[in-house]
């Protein structure tokens, strides 16, 4: 899509400021010339590292170009964990879901059911617009006095309610149910609706319900600024911070939460998409709720937690996540078959942001739906 989902947080502070120059790419493989070339491209102008994992339903293909850590350094492969940001909401989305199955939860519920007195005019806010961002309430990420507070501590642990308190300070967008805005407060709300109605907490019903069942160990939902196992630093560009490039990797999730604080690879979302999309992670009422969408903007559709995009080649469906220094998109085919994975560690200035969208994003979902 032509706009960043999720606003990122640019943070230039007491951070490592490494030298402007970045090695020569370093590619795991050459199995498609095309990709791999614009793999390379984006390094050479400006990223750290990229990767693309490619499976077209007969063969997949892993890619990879520049480096996980500039010092020491250390190459890119494709099992690296990244910040997955907004992707996170269809982790809580399906958890939600699965809560509305077990009759625990309602998608007709209100705010104010769930949590009384925590937003104005909750009585008219539901789950479903909470997930499908038709709220209409005001995204806490947009808060300059919020930005402010986290540049100068970005490991600093937030509360949901805090969260929810910086978008309280604002009238919403339009009143509920009236239109289409992304709000990072909706799924904070939905985070604390899911731990009221099931008694348990949001990254432990992640790790229960979906992680654990699907095997997806390479997948987490950190409380603390680290990021485990073998992983990828993110890094603001030279063109961002004003200088050298900034390791920027330590933040705290919680300054996202439910909205975008999980941290992934790319063979674990494959998985997870694709297991999505296949029915076995929802029951059939609640997966055709997950799929029905709401329009956004031309070749672009909102459901629960998941879109679907449309590419010259075809539509897919998925997410993307972007949180400082990091940024991701996720799609499978609508059967759960096919898959695609693009991930860079770093903040993308305009340069990089349309080399992804314009560039490397196309052709790798081309090259999923280009067989059979």
């Amino acid at each position: 899509m032509k706009t960043r989902l999720l606003r990122t947080f640019l943070v230039v502070c007491a951070a490592l400021v490494l030298p402007a120059a970045v090695a020569a790419p370093a590619s795991a493989s050459r199995g498609d010339p095309a990709l791999q070339a614009a793999l390379d491209d984006l390094v050479a102008a400006g990223a750290t590292g990229a990767l693309a994992v490619v499976d077209d339903g007969t063969r997949t293909l892993r890619l990879t170009s520049g480096v996980a850590r500039l010092q020491p350094r250390q190459p890119l492969t494709p099992p690296a964990r990244f910040r997955i940001g907004s992707a996170t909401k269809t982790f809580v989305s399906v958890v939600a879901l699965q809560l509305v199955g077990q009759g625990k939860l309602r998608l007709d519920d209100t705010v104010e059911r769930w949590l009384p007195g925590l937003v104005p005019g909750g009585s008219a806010v539901t789950v479903r617009m909470l997930l499908n961002h038709t709220s209409g309430l005001f995204d806490f990420a947009a808060d300059e006095t919020f930005l402010a507070r986290f540049l100068a501590d970005p490991t600093r642990r937030w509360t949901p309610r805090e969260l929810v308190a910086v978008a309280n300070r604002h009238p919403p967008t339009f009143p509920p149910g009236g239109g289409w805005a992304y709000s990072n407060t909706g799924y904070v709300l939905a985070g604390l609706i899911v731990e009221k109605a099931s008694g348990r907490d949001l990254e432990r019903l992640v790790e229960q319900r979906i992680l654990r069942p699907l095997r997806l160990s390479a997948t987490a939902f950190p409380t603390t600024p680290r990021i485990a196992g073998y992983h990828a630093h993110g890094y603001l560009p030279p063109s961002v911070s004003g200088a050298g490039y900034v390791d920027v990797t330590p933040l705290s999730p919680s300054a996202v939460w439910a909205a975008g604080g999980m941290t992934s690879n790319a063979a674990d979302l494959r998985a997870f998409y694709e297991a999505l999309l296949r029915g076995r992670l929802l029951a059939p009422a609640q997966q055709a709720e997950l799929l029905r969408t709401v329009r956004v903007a031309p070749g672009y559709d909102y459901g629960l937690g998941i879109y679907a995009q449309q590419f010259p080649c075809g539509t897919v469906w998925g997410h993307n996540g972007a949180l400082l220094g990091y940024i991701s998109w996720t799609f499978t085919d609508r059967e759960g078959r096919r898959s695609v994975v693009v991930m860079m560690p770093t903040e993308p200035d305009q340069t990089l942001l349309t080399a992804m969208e314009g560039r490397l994003l196309p052709a790798a979902v081309c090259r999923m739906l280009s067989a059979g």
